[in-house]
């Protein structure tokens, strides 16, 4: 046992506190607020800001001209957290929480003003006690281990142009969740700029339901179950909540050992099956999502299909099970048709060398996105969610808006301020998740 995977009676104990909620304020002292300073470092045992980088606490705000991150250890759950935003300056702040997820984007304050927003995030252990009391483990990739989707600690990244905040509020909820089960279009990428769905859809709910995205890079349907991850998902999904599952990438992929697919069809389908009845089991409702497209076009432009069968096999158990159905398979072929060969090159993974720190050579990947193609399909996403007329919708923000795949987001007027990347990642040039 390590101190990474496994809490202490002593760090258990640190933890009680957040039973009730707990409060930080930048500056002056507030009567049941913990003071963040310029000595508040992130520790297992203390609070603070975190991954080497410290805002300017001046006034009653902590603000930075580069991105800084706060975090604090938390017992496995969903939080309500509330940041009051704001400094003596003009700032535009996009807060990112655990391992990229968006959770506000882009909000801006005048000089000495502030705003309160509100968002639900959800902390994941990679450990869990099966049906039979056994403690068992989520087989994480060396990857995963140590990334902050699976430690033991929330993590919030303020960043943007001077991201200033005055107060941090994260309470305990009890609250329907919707959980993903995919591969690395649906994964929370931690590496800038590599970027997928699952991570921006959090940004177009509100309070009252929490996103808890357990997908991951190279994953199919019957890894989902080998690695124990839809294990992990079944001891905590409840009455209420929902399974949204996008398999197909890797399930179809052929295998230099049988020279068939990895997930043969007629497996694929009955593994779905098989899930679409456990969710219903658990009082969940069952989302199957059909995988998007990759960037290949024919002669006239249109988008040619490189997953097989695989779409219309969901189609089919859709159908046959009445299960809800996303076709982001569908929607996606009108996307990047609306933007063209050339246009789409700024949705995918296109990017000369030299684009970002540690990339020697160009990157030139036709399956997997940057934010703006992540972003797009995410409110794809959020289209299907009404089309289906989930009750979820209701959470669904303000200003989440309505969406036509045809007319597509003008990428030269998207933005979303990029996470640095740490100095000691080896080659960003790859999908980081592998």
């Amino acid at each position: 046992m390590n101190c990474r995977t496994v809490v202490s009676i002593l760090g258990l104990a640190s933890l009680l506190p957040f039973a009730y909620g707990q409060k930080y304020t930048c500056g002056a002292a507030k009567s049941g607020y913990i003071t963040l300073s310029n000595s508040s470092a992130y520790t297992e045992s203390t609070p603070g800001f975190d991954l080497g980088t410290l805002p300017v606490i001046a006034g009653e705000s902590c603000s930075s001209d580069k991105p800084f991150f706060f975090s604090t250890a938390l017992p496995e759950g969903s939080y309500r957290v509330t940041v009051v935003l704001g400094s003596d300056k003009s700032s535009t702040t996009t807060v990112w929480a655990e391992a990229r997820r968006l959770m506000l984007e882009k909000i801006s304050t005048q000089p000495d003003k502030s705003t309160s927003r509100t968002f639900d995030v959800n902390v994941r252990y990679p450990e869990f006690t099966d049906a039979i009391g056994t403690v068992q483990h989520v087989h994480l990739k060396p990857r995963e281990i140590g990334n902050m989707d699976w430690d033991h600690k929330l993590t919030l990244e303020f960043n943007g142009d001077n991201p200033s905040v005055r107060s941090i509020e994260i309470k305990p909820i009890k609250e329907p969740t919707i959980y993903l089960a995919g591969d690395s279009t649906v994964v929370d990428q931690d590496v800038e700029p590599w970027t997928a769905w699952g991570q921006i859809l959090p940004r177009f709910f509100r309070p009252g339901i929490v996103v808890a995205n357990h997908a991951e890079s190279g994953e199919t349907i019957k890894s989902f179950v080998t690695e124990h991850r839809f294990a992990k998902i079944f001891t905590q999904i409840k009455p209420g909540d929902y399974l949204f599952m996008q398999f197909a990438h890797n399930d179809q992929k052929i295998s230099p050992k049988t020279h068939e697919p990895v997930v043969p069809i007629p497996e694929y389908k009955a593994l779905l099956t098989e899930y679409i009845a456990k969710a219903r089991a658990a009082g969940a409702t069952p989302v199957l999502v059909t995988s998007m497209n990759r960037r290949i076009f024919d002669t006239s432009g249109h988008i040619t299909n490189s997953l097989a069968g695989y779409p219309d096999a969901m189609r089919e158990v859709a159908r046959q099970q009445h299960a809800a159905l996303i076709d982001l398979n569908a929607m996606s072929k009108t996307l990047f048709e609306a933007m063209g060969p050339e246009g789409s090159l700024k949705a995918f993974m296109h990017f000369p060398a030299n684009a970002y720190p540690n990339q020697t050579k160009a990157i030139s990947d036709d399956t997997h996105f940057n934010s703006y193609g992540a972003y797009e399909l995410a409110r794809c996403i959020v289209l299907g969610i009404r089309q289906d007329n989930l009750p979820l919708k209701k959470f669904l923000t303000k200003d989440a808006g309505d969406f036509n795949p045809a007319h597509p987001d003008f990428q030269p007027d998207f933005h979303l301020p990029a996470t640095p990347i740490p100095a000691t990642t080896p080659n960003v040039m790859k999908v980081p998740q592998v």
